[in-house]
């Protein structure tokens, strides 16, 4: 049976053609034949330059931006979407977001993490927004085992240095196995690219192992979490609790009051 799954991406995606793109045929790739990912970027005015991580390295900031994704959520669930797929590494909002809709609703960090589980004995994370390492780490930590963690290491390159990769990416992928080996050495033997179009770009030149340890396709590992939860809730009537303050529910209607109130009812993406 067929399924749609609405992506929401931390970035601007009409501002990064080629990563669009790759993200695009790479869903195709990993995703089931009768499953449509369709993808969101964030609102066009979002950010002052293309590059999200001048923000988001903030913590109040990524806070604010935020609130993109839980109206995400509530889109997608009024447009019919089966899941929701949070596709960045920090993951914004995932727990609140999970709190107001009644579909499945993934994270890219969380189901890299309880991927790797299944890959290895501990796994580190490679960023190049090296400033939101403790929340990645704080993220870790409410997944999995401590000591299965090996923490967080800068990659060596930058966020303009993945895109000019698109085009001419020998350079930069030579560049993260040597960050590669050095988390390695700290003791990873599971390794998840911290950032998305990071992701992407390893995944599209089919690098996925460095010195024998895997190096996690997290965008894949979401997907098919979001396939799987749906799939759970059609054969087996599997749904996330509605009990307590993280999970109960509030009214809908008075959720759309307050973000009239705040003044950001306006972002809520409805179709073109």
């Amino acid at each position: 049976m067929s399924m749609r799954i609405w992506h929401q991406s931390f970035t601007v995606l009409d501002a990064l053609p080629a990563y669009a793109e790759a993200l695009q045929a790479h869903f195709k790739k990993v995703a089931r034949p009768d499953t449509q990912v369709v993808m969101h970027g964030m609102n066009n005015q979002t950010y002052n330059t293309n590059y999200p991580g001048t923000d988001i390295r903030h913590a109040y900031m990524q806070y604010l931006h935020g609130n993109q994704f839980v109206m995400g959520g509530i889109s997608a669930e009024e447009q019919g979407f089966d899941a929701y797929a949070l596709m960045t590494i920090p993951e914004p909002a995932l727990r609140e977001t999970r709190s107001i809709v009644d579909i499945p609703v993934v994270g890219y960090g969380e189901s890299a993490y309880l991927s790797s589980m299944m890959l290895g004995q501990r796994v580190g994370v490679l960023l190049f927004i090296t400033e939101m390492a403790p929340i990645i780490k704080e993220n870790a930590e409410r997944v999995i085992p401590l000591h299965r963690f090996a923490g967080v290491k800068p990659v060596g390159f930058t966020f303009n240095d993945v895109l000019k990769a698109f085009d001419q990416p020998d350079e930069l992928l030579s560049r993260f196995q040597d960050s590669a080996r050095s988390i390695i050495a700290a003791g990873a033997d599971v390794i998840i690219p911290g950032e998305a179009p990071l992701c992407v770009l390893l995944a599209k030149n089919g690098l996925n192992r460095v010195d024998n340890v895997p190096i996690l396709d997290a965008l894949g590992a979401t997907i098919k979490m979001a396939e799987s939860m749906v799939d759970l809730r059609r054969t087996s009537g599997i749904k996330p609790s509605q009990v307590g303050y993280f999970m109960e529910q509030p009214p809908r209607e008075r959720v759309k009051q307050l973000l009239e109130l705040y003044g950001i009812a306006h972002l809520q993406q409805y179709p073109k």
